[in-house]
């Protein structure tokens, strides 16, 4: 009888994710590049860029081949490296190399950046592009078209992570699962200011709509810098969307847990906002999702059994899609549970960072408890 307490929260929280009306783990929010001939002088293209030679090149020779885009800025944010070297190198037509200013009190390095370069846009439409992201052949024609067709302010694509390695392919995966749960593509894409979610490695946004929120400065603070984005479109009347693609490929590598930990750790207890009360019922619910179902397997009744099993098949059918639109063997969907532990233990890890006064490190740089959303 008392298994029969500890099943059923799990079976009940799943039936739950398995009937929502818009269906966060779904993947029908997608949008790939589609090769046409949409003129493109009205984007001027922004790239933050701190130590990127590995990706610099790859990624500047997508993009030049997307069409006649008006204007790209990189803007070197201090690289120790030979980012710039590369990209000069490249002799780009419209591509502008600015050297980044010293970071300011209070700013992130990468908004930093993007305000230096947002200063000297004229363009109706502002592309920002992470420096390891590389798009498809269309997808920059793909995105302006969505935007102007739907009278969309800010579009946005969740790239394509690398999921290569084992831990790649055990916590990628489940990183956008989670994301989507937090944050349903499907309610953000609506009205609704209840859900805003937008993903900072590709975003085109219309350069009044940033102006309009007081560009960078607005959110200069923000870890999460994409999400409070796109939030503060929204609030001031705009229209957001953001889906999953195959058009934009991140070529940021994780060769190991500690990587990966850290690119998650990074903002985890941010997304909860720092609060301990969300982080402590953040654990209630990781616990009773992945872990008090595992009960009924070692204590299985008739009804422990059923339950159990049931939980697990809705488990591991919410998460097919993602694991089948990243190409995955379907066997992945089996590690769901595991990657939940390992992202319960990573937002306690995150928070014990930022009580300790180290919210995240990146890029060398140390941003401490005052940095929030």
């Amino acid at each position: 009888m008392f298994t029969y307490w500890l099943v059923l929260p799990g079976l009940l929280f799943w039936i739950i994710v398995l009937l929502l009306p818009w269906r966060p783990w779904s993947t029908r929010e997608t949008l790939d590049g589609i090769s046409s001939t949409t003129d493109l002088s009205c984007i001027t293209v922004l790239i933050p860029a701190r130590n990127e030679e590995e990706s610099i090149q790859l990624i500047l020779t997508a993009l030049s081949r997307q069409g006649n885009i008006g204007r790209i800025l990189l803007i070197d944010d201090q690289s120790t490296d030979d980012t710039v070297k590369i990209a000069q190198d490249l002799n780009i037509n419209k591509l502008t190399i600015i050297e980044g200013d010293n970071l300011p009190p209070g700013w992130s390095g990468k908004l930093w950046a993007l305000e230096q370069g947002r200063r000297m846009v004229e363009s109706e439409y502002i592309l920002l592009l992470d420096a390891d992201i590389e798009l498809k052949s269309g997808t920059l024609n793909t995105l302006l078209n969505k935007a102007i067709s739907e009278d969309i302010q800010l579009v946005s694509l969740m790239a394509a992570l690398q999921m290569q390695n084992f831990w790649e392919k055990l916590l990628m995966p489940s990183f956008i699962y989670f994301f989507k749960l937090l944050y349903p593509f499907s309610l953000s894409n609506t009205s609704s200011k209840l859900v805003a979610a937008a993903a900072g490695g590709c975003i085109l946004i219309r350069a009044q709509t940033l102006q309009g929120i007081g560009g960078f400065s607005a959110l200069k603070n923000a870890l999460i810098d994409d999400c409070t984005l796109a939030r503060m479109v929204k609030n001031n009347g705009g229209k957001t969307w953001i889906g999953l693609t195959h058009s934009a490929v991140s070529h940021r590598q994780y060769p190991g847990l500690k990587s990966t930990w850290d690119m998650i750790a990074r903002t985890a207890y941010t997304q909860l906002r720092y609060s301990i009360l969300l982080l402590l019922l953040c654990t209630c619910l990781l616990f009773i999702a992945f872990m008090l179902p595992f009960f009924g397997i070692f204590h299985a009744t008739d009804f422990t059994f059923v339950a159990t099993t049931v939980t697990f098949f809705i488990i591991w059918g919410t998460y097919l899609p993602i694991v089948r639109y990243y190409l995955l063997n379907d066997l992945w969907t089996l590690t769901l549970p595991i990657a939940g532990v390992f992202y319960l233990l990573i937002t306690w890890s995150s928070a014990i960072r930022h009580w300790k006064g180290k919210s995240a490190i990146w890029k060398d740089r140390v941003y401490g408890r005052k940095m929030n959303t």
